[in-house]
């Protein structure tokens, strides 16, 4: 359902919602204060970051990307320009540079990650792999950790496990949503009932 609703995004549209997402985060404190940013590459109808890793390559910021390994874990190499990008398996494009290692992710004054869907608690759901699951478990407490999702992604409630790292905020082309940080679920409010707050009706997962 949530890859169906991807595909059937218009080109026209992940245009817009990319240059919507990035503006939202280059406006955000943490990425203005932010020396090292781990980013990744977006592949077809994924929220867009090709501009984005340009203009943070532009204000200077040492921007870090994923390269899938054999195993399903995440090395990491820095981004220097669309000229040092290259197809690579499983549909994905990674850089070509010298590899930083699985650890060079806890540096990273920020983390934008990839997920298919994110929940009213911060619990990401990705592609299965599990690969975001173990880079994050390395990232360092107190690191600013945001999702790209569009806006129909923000969801109620997705699979996780207990022991997975939750994002702090999510940015959707219409909005930043700073996450409150884990408490009792009965402190909780629902997820529909903050959106409400801000007269804004979320869409049916």
């Amino acid at each position: 359902m949530l890859l169906d609703r991807r595909r059937a995004r218009r080109p026209p549209d992940l245009v817009d919602d990319a240059r919507a997402i990035t503006d939202r985060l280059l406006g955000t404190t943490e990425i203005v204060r932010a020396a090292v940013v781990a980013c990744y590459v977006s592949v077809g109808s994924e929220p867009g970051t090709g501009r984005l890793l340009g203009m943070l390559d532009d204000l200077g910021k040492r921007v870090l990307l994923p390269v899938l390994c054999p195993d399903y874990d995440l090395d990491w190499s820095v981004y220097s320009g669309d000229q040092g990008l290259t197809s690579a398996a499983r549909g994905l494009v990674e850089p070509v540079g010298p590899r930083l290692g699985a650890d060079a992710v806890a540096g990273a004054d920020v983390v934008l990650a990839p997920a298919l869907a994110v929940d009213h608690r911060g619990r990401r759901l990705g592609r299965g792999g599990g690969s975001y699951d173990r880079a994050l478990s390395r990232v360092a407490a107190g690191t600013w950790v945001c999702a790209l999702v569009y806006d129909d992604e923000w969801l109620d409630s997705v699979p996780a496990d207990l022991h997975d790292r939750t994002v702090d905020a999510i940015v959707t082309p219409a909005r930043i949503v700073r996450l409150p940080a884990p408490t009792p679920d009965a402190a909780r409010p629902t997820l529909r009932s903050v959106m409400h707050s801000e007269g804004y009706d979320p869409p049916e997962a």
